[in-house]
């Protein structure tokens, strides 16, 4: 007992020591994470409650349904260990006698929570990371969009390098930037982009940005971590196994109820009322059950519309009062599992509405089915 419980004191000493805010160089990361391979998943586990603790007033991060949110709303949450892993391998690449793929592709359904669940990862693990869109992967400027990618994994690695905390290179939604879907046109961005890609997981320590070739300008190599909602419409050889590991996000219903009811919590909604909530409309994305919540505020948004003089002084009111005008007070409601389900069938009915009338048909008559 006695030797477990300084087992695991070391290995949160030096957890602190490779997330604590000195300068140190990429080698004691590296000596770090050697330190704590065996135990990443344990260790990481141990981080994210630690960091609950610390910061569980704090928000951190705004997930996919527009709510800002924290730590301590998802404490049944817990770190698949493919991202620990993938992040470690990484760091440990040159020590290993094996292929490390660069790339994590996190796939999944719409509004499932991939991006702002790799966000908590990021959190928890001390990771300080890169972060792109599938916006910036297009220009009017041809190779503009691969050079910025080069550019933003050579800034992740210096990050490692200069302030002595681990980076990766994360991508929001590369299927929307990347993907062929239908009859869309490949541009020459497109494919530099694929082909910058592919030579960063071939050659992660070797990163040029148009300068003079040095033999001694090694990078620092950092992982790439993707999302996408489809990964079978992206060039099939930068997704293969030895380019890119692929995990599928998809909460089980559990994993659903926990969050909503974490969401809900503040509302003194009980868990059982959450599972009839979620029975009631299944099948569907974790950001529906945000938006169930978002729509009861609709009527009392607009009582306190009339309160400050309706719309016609809604502009005035909100941006041209004097400095020391208060707006009225705004009172949240009530939450009820009626009020709930009444918003949820109303999200239903516009869904269902946007399936059957397919305006498109109207306005081009010569469309195939």
């Amino acid at each position: 007992m006695i030797f477990s419980l300084g087992i695991f004191l070391a290995k949160t000493r030096i957890l602190c020591l490779i997330t604590g805010r000195r300068r140190r160089g990429p080698l004691s990361i590296y000596k770090g994470i050697i330190t704590l391979l065996p135990y990443s998943c344990l260790i990481v586990r141990i981080k994210l409650v630690s960091f609950m603790e610390l910061h569980k007033d704090e928000k951190i991060a705004m997930n996919d349904t527009g709510k800002v949110g924290n730590l301590a709303e998802i404490s049944d949450w817990s770190i698949p260990s493919i991202f620990s892993c993938h992040i470690v391998k990484n760091y440990l690449a040159h020590l290993l006698n094996v292929k490390i793929p660069l790339i994590l592709g996190v796939w999944g359904g719409k509004g499932q929570g991939k991006t702002f669940q790799t966000e908590l990862i990021f959190q928890a693990m001390g990771i300080e990371p890169v972060i792109m869109s599938a916006g910036e992967l297009e220009s009017e400027r041809a190779g503009e969009p691969g050079k910025l990618i080069r550019e933003r994994y050579r800034t992740a690695s210096q990050v490692v390098q200069n302030q002595g905390k681990m980076s990766c290179l994360m991508i929001n939604d590369i299927d929307a930037g990347l993907g062929r879907f239908g009859n869309t046109q490949m541009t020459v961005n497109n494919q530099i982009v694929v082909g910058t890609l592919m030579n960063l997981s071939d050659n992660p320590t070797r990163v040029s940005i148009g300068q003079d070739w040095r033999e001694s300008d090694i990078t620092n190599r950092v992982p790439i971590i993707v999302t996408g909602n489809d990964f079978s419409t992206i060039y099939a050889p930068l997704i293969r196994d030895g380019r890119m590991e692929k995990f599928y996000w998809q909460p089980t219903k559990e994993d659903i109820v926990n969050i909503v009811h974490r969401m809900y919590e503040k509302d003194d909604i009980s868990k059982d009322e959450v599972v009839s909530i979620v029975e009631t409309f299944p099948n569907q994305a974790l950001d529906f059950y945000g938006a169930l919540r978002s729509r009861t505020y609709d009527r009392s948004i607009s009582k306190w519309i009339e309160d400050i003089g309706g719309i016609e002084n809604l502009g005035n009111k909100l941006l041209g009062r004097k400095k020391n005008e208060e707006l009225p007070v705004y009172t949240p409601p009530q939450q009820t599992v009626e009020a709930l389900l009444e918003s949820g069938y109303s999200l239903l009915r516009e869904q269902q509405l946007i399936m059957d009338t397919k305006l498109s048909k109207e306005y081009m008559k010569n469309i195939d089915d």
